[in-house]
Protein backbone atom coordinates (compact mmCIF):
# COMPACT_ATOMS: atom_id res chain seq x y z
CA UNK A 1 0.00 0.00 0.00
CA UNK A 2 1.01 3.62 -0.93
CA UNK A 3 1.85 5.18 2.78
CA UNK A 4 3.71 7.72 3.64
CA UNK A 5 6.36 7.12 7.06
CA UNK A 6 3.64 5.78 9.71
CA UNK A 7 2.84 8.45 11.94
CA UNK A 8 4.20 8.27 15.42
CA UNK A 9 3.46 12.02 16.83
CA UNK A 10 0.47 13.58 17.28
CA UNK A 11 1.98 16.54 15.62
CA UNK A 12 2.82 14.63 12.27
CA UNK A 13 -0.91 13.03 12.10
CA UNK A 14 -2.21 17.09 12.26
CA UNK A 15 0.14 17.37 9.05
CA UNK A 16 -1.91 14.79 7.32
CA UNK A 17 -4.67 17.82 6.84
CA UNK A 18 -4.51 20.38 9.77
CA UNK A 19 -8.33 21.19 9.51
CA UNK A 20 -9.39 17.70 9.45
CA UNK A 21 -7.24 16.68 12.35
CA UNK A 22 -7.65 19.36 14.09
CA UNK A 23 -11.43 19.42 13.49
CA UNK A 24 -11.38 15.03 14.51
CA UNK A 25 -9.23 15.88 17.82
CA UNK A 26 -12.20 18.87 18.83
CA UNK A 27 -14.97 15.89 18.77
CA UNK A 28 -12.35 13.80 20.46
CA UNK A 29 -12.23 16.02 23.00
CA UNK A 30 -15.95 16.67 23.61
CA UNK A 31 -16.75 12.72 24.00
CA UNK A 32 -15.88 13.43 27.77
CA UNK A 33 -18.50 15.98 27.89
CA UNK A 34 -20.74 14.23 26.08
CA UNK A 35 -19.90 11.34 28.74
CA UNK A 36 -20.44 13.28 31.55
CA UNK A 37 -23.61 14.42 30.30
CA UNK A 38 -24.99 11.31 29.64
CA UNK A 39 -23.98 10.13 33.26
CA UNK A 40 -25.58 13.14 34.64
CA UNK A 41 -28.45 15.01 32.54
CA UNK A 42 -31.27 12.95 32.63
CA UNK A 43 -33.38 14.66 30.00
CA UNK A 44 -34.73 13.26 27.30
CA UNK A 45 -35.15 14.66 23.50
CA UNK A 46 -37.19 12.44 21.24
CA UNK A 47 -37.02 9.88 23.52
CA UNK A 48 -33.04 9.51 23.70
CA UNK A 49 -30.87 11.03 26.07
CA UNK A 50 -30.03 14.48 25.67
CA UNK A 51 -26.48 13.78 25.28
CA UNK A 52 -26.64 10.54 22.95
CA UNK A 53 -26.97 12.28 19.44
CA UNK A 54 -23.95 14.64 20.34
CA UNK A 55 -21.52 11.47 21.41
CA UNK A 56 -22.38 9.32 18.34
CA UNK A 57 -21.77 12.49 15.77
CA UNK A 58 -18.92 13.62 17.75
CA UNK A 59 -17.22 9.87 17.39
CA UNK A 60 -18.46 9.53 14.23
CA UNK A 61 -17.29 12.93 12.65
CA UNK A 62 -13.65 12.54 14.73
CA UNK A 63 -12.96 8.87 13.13
CA UNK A 64 -14.00 9.90 9.36
CA UNK A 65 -12.16 13.21 9.56
CA UNK A 66 -9.15 11.50 10.50
CA UNK A 67 -9.89 8.82 7.66
CA UNK A 68 -10.08 11.71 4.79
CA UNK A 69 -7.19 13.64 6.46
CA UNK A 70 -5.17 10.42 5.75
CA UNK A 71 -6.43 9.80 1.87
CA UNK A 72 -5.97 13.18 1.26
CA UNK A 73 -2.12 12.93 2.37
CA UNK A 74 -1.45 10.29 -0.28
CA UNK A 75 -2.91 12.57 -3.03
CA UNK A 76 0.08 12.91 -5.98
CA UNK A 77 -2.42 14.46 -8.10
CA UNK A 78 -4.75 17.91 -7.38
CA UNK A 79 -3.60 18.16 -3.89
CA UNK A 80 -4.34 21.78 -3.81
CA UNK A 81 -7.78 21.04 -4.41
CA UNK A 82 -8.11 18.34 -2.39
CA UNK A 83 -6.77 20.37 0.56
CA UNK A 84 -9.42 23.02 0.00
CA UNK A 85 -12.23 20.67 0.01
CA UNK A 86 -10.79 18.65 2.70
CA UNK A 87 -10.84 22.12 4.73
CA UNK A 88 -14.89 22.89 3.43
CA UNK A 89 -15.57 19.47 5.45
CA UNK A 90 -13.79 20.80 8.34
CA UNK A 91 -15.59 23.74 8.81
CA UNK A 92 -19.68 21.95 7.71
CA UNK A 93 -18.24 19.03 10.27
CA UNK A 94 -17.23 21.47 13.15
CA UNK A 95 -19.72 23.67 12.98
CA UNK A 96 -22.77 20.96 12.63
CA UNK A 97 -21.31 19.05 15.95
CA UNK A 98 -20.88 22.41 17.86
CA UNK A 99 -24.67 23.03 16.60
CA UNK A 100 -25.89 19.53 17.97
CA UNK A 101 -24.33 20.15 21.25
CA UNK A 102 -26.10 23.95 21.37
CA UNK A 103 -29.24 21.81 21.24
CA UNK A 104 -28.36 19.27 23.14
CA UNK A 105 -27.52 21.78 26.06
CA UNK A 106 -30.72 23.84 25.43
CA UNK A 107 -32.36 20.60 25.68
CA UNK A 108 -33.88 20.66 22.14
CA UNK A 109 -33.89 18.50 19.01
CA UNK A 110 -31.18 19.46 16.40
CA UNK A 111 -32.93 17.51 13.35
CA UNK A 112 -36.23 18.20 11.94
CA UNK A 113 -37.14 20.85 15.15
CA UNK A 114 -39.13 24.23 13.72
CA UNK A 115 -40.91 24.51 16.67
CA UNK A 116 -39.43 27.91 17.50
CA UNK A 117 -37.59 30.50 15.26
CA UNK A 118 -34.06 29.71 16.93
CA UNK A 119 -34.69 26.14 16.14
CA UNK A 120 -36.01 26.61 12.60
CA UNK A 121 -32.92 28.50 11.84
CA UNK A 122 -30.43 25.73 13.53
CA UNK A 123 -31.74 23.23 11.58
CA UNK A 124 -31.77 25.25 8.25
CA UNK A 125 -28.02 25.85 8.91
CA UNK A 126 -27.83 22.61 9.14
CA UNK A 127 -29.38 21.55 6.46
CA UNK A 128 -27.50 23.89 4.36
CA UNK A 129 -24.07 22.84 5.86
CA UNK A 130 -24.72 18.95 5.05
CA UNK A 131 -24.99 19.73 1.70
CA UNK A 132 -22.23 21.51 1.42
CA UNK A 133 -20.32 18.77 2.90
CA UNK A 134 -21.46 15.76 0.84
CA UNK A 135 -20.81 18.32 -2.44
CA UNK A 136 -17.16 18.58 -1.13
CA UNK A 137 -17.33 14.46 -0.64
CA UNK A 138 -18.34 13.89 -3.94
CA UNK A 139 -15.35 16.24 -5.22
CA UNK A 140 -13.21 14.92 -3.43
CA UNK A 141 -14.02 11.40 -4.53
CA UNK A 142 -13.55 12.49 -7.96
CA UNK A 143 -9.84 13.27 -7.44
CA UNK A 144 -9.85 9.54 -6.25
CA UNK A 145 -10.92 8.33 -9.39
CA UNK A 146 -7.81 9.70 -10.53
CA UNK A 147 -5.06 8.51 -8.16
CA UNK A 148 -3.29 5.43 -8.33
CA UNK A 149 -2.55 4.88 -4.31
CA UNK A 150 -0.45 1.59 -4.07
CA UNK A 151 -1.76 -1.54 -5.90
CA UNK A 152 -4.99 -1.74 -7.36
CA UNK A 153 -6.71 -3.73 -4.79
CA UNK A 154 -6.20 -0.42 -2.31
CA UNK A 155 -6.91 1.97 -5.01
CA UNK A 156 -10.44 0.27 -5.60
CA UNK A 157 -10.62 0.00 -1.83
CA UNK A 158 -10.92 3.43 -1.42
CA UNK A 159 -12.56 4.06 -4.27
CA UNK A 160 -15.76 1.66 -3.59
CA UNK A 161 -15.46 3.08 0.07
CA UNK A 162 -15.67 6.59 -0.87
CA UNK A 163 -19.05 5.75 -3.41
CA UNK A 164 -20.42 3.64 -0.48
CA UNK A 165 -19.65 6.46 1.99
CA UNK A 166 -21.40 9.00 -0.18
CA UNK A 167 -24.78 7.14 -0.79
CA UNK A 168 -25.00 6.66 2.94
CA UNK A 169 -24.61 10.70 3.57
CA UNK A 170 -27.51 10.56 0.81
CA UNK A 171 -29.41 8.83 2.90
CA UNK A 172 -30.08 11.59 5.03
CA UNK A 173 -32.03 13.35 2.81
CA UNK A 174 -34.91 10.97 3.00
CA UNK A 175 -34.66 11.59 6.45
CA UNK A 176 -35.69 15.45 6.03
CA UNK A 177 -38.96 14.79 3.73
CA UNK A 178 -42.22 15.20 5.73
CA UNK A 179 -43.96 11.81 7.20
CA UNK A 180 -47.23 11.01 5.44
CA UNK A 181 -49.02 12.65 8.72
CA UNK A 182 -47.00 15.82 8.54
CA UNK A 183 -47.68 16.00 4.80
CA UNK A 184 -51.25 16.25 5.42
CA UNK A 185 -51.13 18.84 8.40
CA UNK A 186 -48.94 21.06 5.55
CA UNK A 187 -50.93 20.45 2.67
CA UNK A 188 -53.88 21.39 4.71
CA UNK A 189 -52.77 24.56 5.66
CA UNK A 190 -51.24 23.96 8.86
CA UNK A 191 -48.39 24.32 11.12
CA UNK A 192 -45.98 21.59 12.37
CA UNK A 193 -43.51 22.09 14.86
CA UNK A 194 -41.55 18.65 13.49
CA UNK A 195 -41.21 17.94 9.64
CA UNK A 196 -38.95 14.69 8.75
CA UNK A 197 -38.24 11.73 10.75
CA UNK A 198 -35.42 9.04 10.66
CA UNK A 199 -38.29 6.50 11.93
CA UNK A 200 -40.56 5.25 9.10
CA UNK A 201 -44.19 4.51 10.27
CA UNK A 202 -44.22 5.57 13.83
CA UNK A 203 -43.02 9.52 15.45
CA UNK A 204 -39.45 9.30 16.85
CA UNK A 205 -39.06 8.78 20.27
CA UNK A 206 -39.84 4.96 21.04
CA UNK A 207 -38.09 2.20 21.78
CA UNK A 208 -34.75 1.90 20.61
CA UNK A 209 -31.65 -0.11 20.83
CA UNK A 210 -29.21 0.35 23.56
CA UNK A 211 -26.33 2.82 22.97
CA UNK A 212 -27.39 3.35 19.04
CA UNK A 213 -30.70 4.39 19.84
CA UNK A 214 -32.26 2.52 16.60
CA UNK A 215 -36.12 1.76 16.66
CA UNK A 216 -36.99 -1.83 17.36
CA UNK A 217 -40.82 -0.97 16.57
CA UNK A 218 -40.19 0.43 13.26
CA UNK A 219 -37.67 1.52 10.30
CA UNK A 220 -35.55 3.52 10.90
CA UNK A 221 -32.93 4.97 8.58
CA UNK A 222 -30.59 5.48 10.44
CA UNK A 223 -29.30 1.80 10.20
CA UNK A 224 -28.50 2.43 6.61
CA UNK A 225 -27.29 6.09 7.54
CA UNK A 226 -24.70 4.05 9.40
CA UNK A 227 -23.70 1.36 7.49
CA UNK A 228 -23.40 3.55 4.50
CA UNK A 229 -21.19 6.15 5.96
CA UNK A 230 -18.67 4.37 7.13
CA UNK A 231 -18.07 2.25 4.30
CA UNK A 232 -14.92 4.03 3.58
CA UNK A 233 -13.41 2.91 6.82
CA UNK A 234 -14.71 -0.93 6.62
CA UNK A 235 -13.03 -0.89 2.49
CA UNK A 236 -9.80 0.87 3.78
CA UNK A 237 -9.61 -1.80 7.63
CA UNK A 238 -10.32 -4.77 4.33
CA UNK A 239 -7.34 -3.93 2.01
CA UNK A 240 -4.83 -3.37 4.77
CA UNK A 241 -5.86 -7.08 6.50
CA UNK A 242 -5.42 -8.39 2.86
CA UNK A 243 -1.99 -7.13 2.36
CA UNK A 244 -1.61 -8.53 5.70
CA UNK A 245 -2.50 -12.27 5.03
CA UNK A 246 -1.05 -12.07 1.44
CA UNK A 247 2.32 -12.25 3.48
CA UNK A 248 1.27 -15.67 4.96
CA UNK A 249 -1.15 -16.87 2.56
CA UNK A 250 0.34 -17.54 -1.19
CA UNK A 251 -3.09 -18.10 -2.35
CA UNK A 252 -3.91 -13.87 -1.82
CA UNK A 253 -0.88 -13.11 -2.70
CA UNK A 254 -1.40 -11.69 -6.42
CA UNK A 255 -3.11 -8.16 -6.81
CA UNK A 256 -5.12 -9.24 -9.37
CA UNK A 257 -6.70 -12.06 -6.79
CA UNK A 258 -7.04 -9.11 -3.79
CA UNK A 259 -8.51 -6.94 -6.37
CA UNK A 260 -11.36 -9.48 -7.02
CA UNK A 261 -11.76 -9.88 -3.36
CA UNK A 262 -12.09 -6.22 -2.98
CA UNK A 263 -14.53 -5.79 -5.67
CA UNK A 264 -16.72 -8.45 -4.21
CA UNK A 265 -16.76 -7.37 -0.60
CA UNK A 266 -17.48 -3.52 -1.88
CA UNK A 267 -20.45 -4.87 -4.10
CA UNK A 268 -21.52 -6.82 -1.04
CA UNK A 269 -20.94 -3.68 1.25
CA UNK A 270 -23.33 -1.59 -0.86
CA UNK A 271 -25.75 -4.25 -1.03
CA UNK A 272 -25.97 -4.49 2.97
CA UNK A 273 -26.32 -0.62 2.86
CA UNK A 274 -29.40 -0.83 0.46
CA UNK A 275 -30.92 -3.73 2.18
CA UNK A 276 -30.87 -2.01 5.28
CA UNK A 277 -32.61 1.39 3.78
CA UNK A 278 -35.05 -0.93 1.87
CA UNK A 279 -35.99 -2.81 5.22
CA UNK A 280 -36.09 0.62 6.86
CA UNK A 281 -38.68 2.73 4.19
CA UNK A 282 -40.59 -0.63 4.16
CA UNK A 283 -41.44 0.46 8.30
CA UNK A 284 -39.49 -3.03 9.59
CA UNK A 285 -37.19 -2.80 12.51
CA UNK A 286 -33.78 -3.80 12.12
CA UNK A 287 -34.11 -6.18 14.37
CA UNK A 288 -37.44 -7.79 13.56
CA UNK A 289 -36.91 -8.62 9.60
CA UNK A 290 -39.88 -10.68 7.73
CA UNK A 291 -39.48 -13.58 5.63
CA UNK A 292 -38.97 -11.24 2.18
CA UNK A 293 -35.98 -9.03 4.11
CA UNK A 294 -34.25 -12.57 5.16
CA UNK A 295 -34.49 -13.77 1.09
CA UNK A 296 -32.73 -10.66 0.54
CA UNK A 297 -30.46 -11.35 2.47
CA UNK A 298 -30.34 -14.92 1.84
CA UNK A 299 -29.58 -13.62 -2.00
CA UNK A 300 -27.16 -11.44 -1.27
CA UNK A 301 -25.04 -13.70 0.86
CA UNK A 302 -25.24 -16.14 -1.79
CA UNK A 303 -24.21 -14.04 -4.41
CA UNK A 304 -21.57 -13.12 -2.02
CA UNK A 305 -20.01 -16.33 -1.92
CA UNK A 306 -20.16 -17.09 -5.76
CA UNK A 307 -18.44 -13.66 -5.98
CA UNK A 308 -15.46 -14.76 -3.52
CA UNK A 309 -15.27 -18.26 -5.11
CA UNK A 310 -15.08 -16.36 -8.23
CA UNK A 311 -12.32 -13.95 -6.18
CA UNK A 312 -10.15 -17.22 -5.48
CA UNK A 313 -10.54 -19.53 -8.31
CA UNK A 314 -7.27 -20.48 -9.26
CA UNK A 315 -5.30 -18.78 -11.90
CA UNK A 316 -3.38 -19.78 -14.46
CA UNK A 317 -0.01 -19.89 -13.13
CA UNK A 318 1.83 -16.54 -14.48
CA UNK A 319 5.48 -15.52 -15.28
CA UNK A 320 5.38 -18.51 -18.29
CA UNK A 321 8.50 -18.58 -20.20
CA UNK A 322 8.96 -17.49 -23.88
CA UNK A 323 9.19 -20.82 -25.26
CA UNK A 324 5.97 -21.85 -23.59
CA UNK A 325 4.14 -19.01 -24.85
CA UNK A 326 5.00 -19.85 -27.99
CA UNK A 327 4.35 -23.28 -27.93
CA UNK A 328 0.94 -22.62 -26.56
CA UNK A 329 0.43 -20.15 -29.38
CA UNK A 330 1.69 -22.66 -31.53
CA UNK A 331 -1.05 -24.89 -30.32
CA UNK A 332 -3.82 -22.57 -31.05
CA UNK A 333 -3.51 -22.43 -34.34
CA UNK A 334 -5.26 -24.64 -36.76
CA UNK A 335 -4.35 -28.12 -37.05
CA UNK A 336 -4.35 -28.57 -41.01
CA UNK A 337 -1.30 -25.97 -41.03
CA UNK A 338 2.18 -27.63 -40.60
CA UNK A 339 3.67 -27.09 -37.07
CA UNK A 340 5.90 -23.88 -36.27
CA UNK A 341 8.75 -23.02 -35.04
CA UNK A 342 10.67 -20.22 -32.84
CA UNK A 343 12.61 -17.81 -34.87
CA UNK A 344 14.08 -15.28 -32.29
CA UNK A 345 15.24 -12.16 -32.44
CA UNK A 346 16.91 -9.41 -29.86
CA UNK A 347 13.91 -7.44 -30.61
CA UNK A 348 10.98 -10.04 -31.04
CA UNK A 349 9.75 -13.31 -31.15
CA UNK A 350 7.86 -14.57 -34.39
CA UNK A 351 6.08 -17.92 -34.94
CA UNK A 352 7.25 -18.93 -38.82
CA UNK A 353 5.54 -21.93 -40.46
CA UNK A 354 7.76 -24.59 -42.34
CA UNK A 355 6.95 -25.86 -45.54
CA UNK A 356 6.49 -29.56 -45.49
CA UNK A 357 8.11 -31.75 -48.54
CA UNK A 358 6.00 -32.16 -51.41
Amino acid sequence: MHTSRKPHTVREVIAWHRPLTLTALLCLSLLPVCAAGLILDGRLVAGDPAWLKPTKFALSVAVYNLTLAWLLSLLTRLRRTGWWLGALIAAMTTAEVLLITFQSVRGQASHFNYATPLDTAVYGLMAVMITIAWTANLGVGAILLVQRLGERSTTWAIRLGTAIGLGGMALAFLMARPTEEQAVVLEGGGVADVIGAHTVGVPDGGPGLPLLGWSTVAGDLRVAHFVGLHGLQVMILLALALVLLAARHPRISPDAVRLRLVLVAGTAYAGLTALTAWQALRGQPVVRPDALTLAAAGLLLAATAAGLWWALRTERPGGLPPTAVHDELCDSLPRPDPPCEVERTDSEMTCARREGPR
